[in-house]
């Protein structure tokens, strides 16, 4: 039912001073964002490394969900967002097991997500949602389309980048004798 973890998402009252440490102190580089106005917040995804995303929550007015989260803090973990291959059999699961979700929500092909309440979740709200990774990352992170990988050489050695079913890319740095194993390997494997 659950691929994987997508993203940790923070919600924080100074959006500036939160998006300053998480790009220019940690290195976070932004990916995508976009406006609720239906639930009057602001988001903006980022990559940590190759694979690692993390999302920034902030209310774009005083009336908010976010207001009685954020009233006695400056930021806390909100939400974690697992990716689901299929809403449908994710919501089906939960229901066949009695575990109670809400705001179920179908915005097409693009996103379809539902959360389960902390108390039902040990503390921690979780969005499960449906969704093509690759459709929410800077094309910095990505391959070209229909390629899963690159190589390149840099000096005596070589790096593999694979593209990442989660969405990005990952990277391999590999010398000489790594690389004739690979081929060997590979060699074996077709015969």
């Amino acid at each position: 039912m659950i691929l994987r973890i997508d993203h940790v998402s923070l919600a924080v009252k100074d959006y500036e001073k939160a998006f300053a440490f998480f790009t220019k102190i940690l290195g976070a580089i932004p990916q995508t964002h976009g406006r609720d106005k239906e639930l009057k917040y602001y988001w903006e995804i980022m990559a940590l490394g190759d694979l690692s995303r993390l999302e920034l929550l902030t209310p774009t007015e005083k009336h908010t969900f976010l207001k009685n989260f954020l009233q006695k803090k400056e930021g806390s973990i909100h939400h974690i967002t697992l990716q689901t291959s299929n809403i449908e059999q994710a919501k089906n699961f939960l229901e066949k097991n009695h575990i109670p979700y809400f705001r179920f929500r179908d915005y097409g092909e693009g996103w379809k997500e539902l959360f389960i309440h902390p108390k039902d979740a040990f503390g921690v709200l979780l969005q499960i949602a449906e969704f093509n990774p690759h459709d929410w990352l800077n094309r910095k992170y990505k391959l070209p389309e229909g390629k899963k990988w690159a190589i390149s050489k840099k000096h005596e050695n070589y790096q593999i980048i694979f593209a990442h079913p989660g969405g990005g890319k990952v990277k391999l740095d590999l010398n000489q004798k790594d690389i004739k194993n690979l081929i060997h390997d590979l060699q074996t494997m077709l015969e």
